[in-house]
């Protein structure tokens, strides 16, 4: 990939973990759990990259980190040519309109207390791009680019119906003309269908704005409707990443496997066999020795028990941490 929009290398993240408030405030944490492991991936301009994995794999942590909203332990990012993480003050502000991020929950992400239109326009406020008529045209057009009436602007969040929200929550992060929307579990709390209509807007928009997406999600099947390229979390770690027909048609490592056979299957005679994985996930702050997925792997040998694979590439494009790629159907 020439020239990437977005590289991250050996992203890291811990969190302190405290037994009380008090040991939070005096800063004495019991211990920590580590969220990413030397997490790495690129997004190139126009594309769509994918993180799937379970709740607690990393996936969330990697895009807060992307937009800003934390800080890591250690690793690099590059953003549009720039050492995004060295970025402060001002220049930062300044450069937080090329990318944005939409959040899970609209009802949490939009304040209650404040009109749609407000909303959706404070972003072009705070970078100063817009004022008085010109700022409520430019609402107004948001708001039929989501394909929302122009009239909800003077609405509040509460009077929306939960598609509808998430609909201003994206015109919002569209306000400023990002180059990279950062999409958290955009429709994992919406019903299925209005998900669909959500998804459907975001390709819409990608092609329309030529936005390039960092879109996070459980649902693998979500996943490769919208993305380009999916990179698979387990534990804090990139274990398999590569074209997304590719990777959910031939799964090459047997965690991938087991997601893809999770997904709801098209086929009315049921023709995909369900992969039950042994266990739930082991505790992240004490992984089990040698490759992290073997107590729950169908296939794990001696030397899974014993070794961490590496992500290693076997293909074009095609990477995976496992020692025995693609054997589990």
């Amino acid at each position: 990939m020439n020239a990437p929009l977005l590289s991250v290398e050996g992203l890291e993240k811990r969190f302190s973990i405290h037994r009380s408030a008090l040991d939070f405030a005096i800063g004495s944490p019991e211990g920590f759990l580590p969220a990413l492991r030397g997490v790495g991936f690129r997004i190139a301009s126009g594309e769509t990259l994918g993180l799937v994995g379970e709740s607690g794999s990393g996936k969330t942590t990697a895009g807060r980190i992307v937009a800003r909203l934390l800080e890591p332990d250690a690793g690099r990012i590059e953003f549009g040519g720039t050492d995004w993480l060295a970025l402060r003050g001002a220049e930062l502000r300044r450069r937080r309109r090329e990318l944005q991020i939409v959040f899970q929950d609209p009802q949490s992400s939009l304040n209650p207390r404040m009109q749609v239109g407000d909303q959706i326009g404070e972003p072009l406020r705070v970078q100063g791009l817009a004022r008085g008529k010109d700022l409520r045209e430019r609402v107004g057009g948001l708001l039929s680019e989501v394909g929302l009436p122009p009239a909800l602007a003077s609405r509040y969040p509460a009077e929306l119906s939960g598609g509808q929200r998430q609909r201003v929550a994206i015109a919002r992060a569209l306000a400023t003309r990002p180059r990279l929307v950062v999409c958290d579990e955009p429709v994992s709390a919406l019903d299925v269908s209005i998900a669909a209509q959500i998804v459907n807007l975001l390709l819409e928009l990608r092609e329309r704005a030529g936005l390039s997406y960092l879109f996070i999600s459980h649902d693998v099947a979500v996943v490769a409707r919208v993305a380009d390229r999916i990179a698979v979390f387990y534990l804090g770690r990139v274990v398999e990443e590569g074209p997304s027909r590719e990777v959910t048609g031939r799964p090459l490592h047997p965690y991938t496997a087991a997601l893809v056979s999770a997904a709801p299957d098209p086929d009315p005679l049921g023709g995909r066999r369900r992969i039950v994985l042994a266990e739930g996930p082991p505790d992240g702050r004490n992984p089990p020795p040698g490759c992290p997925f073997h107590p729950r792997c169908p296939i794990a040998r001696d030397r899974c028990r014993e070794e961490r694979p590496a992500l290693q590439e076997v293909s074009t494009a095609r990477t995976v941490a496992c020692f025995y790629p693609g054997e589990l159907p």
